[in-house]
């Protein structure tokens, strides 16, 4: 008996195995599927934004590549005829295109190594109209010029101009890390809490660019724009869907009391784009966030992750 049992849980033992094995790889072809199926949708829609650029004009909200792909069986993408889709898993697949210039760019904030006082003014004012304290913005942008490279040196000053320089604070010893997406400001001490209220309005970007008010929602153009409020931001956001906001003189004409340095300070296209897909196969669910520069009818991955999680949980 002793035999037969040491033999019965050999044997369990060996079919346990056999079986993780087995589920360990099918989990593993899922995920790789998916990889496949998410850059080739990522692929789609840099050639959307390529054919959008060649058509030239201003980017806004009614162009195609606004439209959400909603969610839709894979199959109904590779194969016309329906009899060769029946055995074809259940795979579905959803995405989009978001403005990344539609959010303020804390790149403004930091210039040379220094805090800029145009663009601290501005996330002041995004962070009142969200419902935070100055004092945010402020530890926020003290973060950012801690974690940006030293400015180079500058001359020696002599006479009266020494007397009116401004002194550069000195170097913090013990520099945060620079953070890449608005989820990474808590590497600055900012509280979970405020990063929360600030991610959907706000982007960190390579290059200091202005906001689009093509695409930019009421909040983030009161915020940029000086000179706004929030009613006449509103007017913006309604009068744009009609018609696209072309320029300067367009903006001013819907806003008199907008500077002409304010006007300079937007932007009526963008060059960068954040682009979601979403893969569901099965319990799998699959997650691909990017971040894309076009430049010219180029489009160029900058910053890929993905996320996976089991279908029904957050991601």
């Amino acid at each position: 008996m002793i035999i037969v049992a040491l033999v019965a849980t050999l044997a369990s033992s060996m079919v346990w195995q056999q079986w993780r094995a087995i589920q360990v790889e099918a989990a593993e072809r899922a995920r790789t599927q998916s990889a496949w199926v998410l850059s080739g949708a990522l692929d789609w829609t840099r050639l959307i934004l390529r054919e959008d650029k060649k058509t030239g004009g201003v980017d806004h909200l009614g162009e195609p590549w606004a439209v959400p792909l909603a969610e839709a069986r894979l199959s109904t993408f590779l194969a016309a005829d329906k009899d060769n889709t029946e055995d074809a898993p259940d795979a579905f697949l959803s995405g989009a295109i978001t403005d990344a210039n539609a959010r303020f760019n804390l790149a403004l904030v930091v210039s040379g190594g220094k805090i800029d006082p145009l663009g601290l003014a501005s996330l002041r004012r995004l962070c009142e109209t969200v419902g935070l304290s100055v004092d945010v913005a402020d530890r926020i942008a003290a973060g950012l010029r801690d974690a940006s490279p030293p400015p180079p040196p500058e001359p020696a000053a002599s006479g009266a101009s020494a007397v009116a320089a401004t002194p550069t604070p000195p170097p913090n010893p013990n520099p945060p890390l620079m953070p890449r997406s608005a989820a990474q400001l808590a590497w600055l001490g900012i509280e979970p809490a405020a990063v929360e209220l600030l991610a959907p309005y706000v982007v960190i970007l390579p290059s200091a660019t202005f906001v689009n008010v093509n695409t930019a929602p009421r909040e983030v153009l009161y915020a940029a724009v000086e000179g706004l409020d929030l009613a006449t931001a509103e007017r913006i956001v309604q009068s744009r869907q009609r018609v696209p906001i072309k320029s300067a003189s367009d903006l001013k004409a819907l806003a008199p009391t907008v500077t002409e340095t304010s006007a300079a300070r937007t932007a009526f296209s963008s060059d960068y784009f954040e682009v979601r897909g979403r893969l569901r196969l099965g319990d799998l669910v699959l997650e691909q966030r990017s971040l894309v520069q076009r430049r010219g009818v180029q489009v160029e991955v900058l910053q890929r992750e993905r996320v996976s999680a089991r279908d029904g949980m957050s991601s």
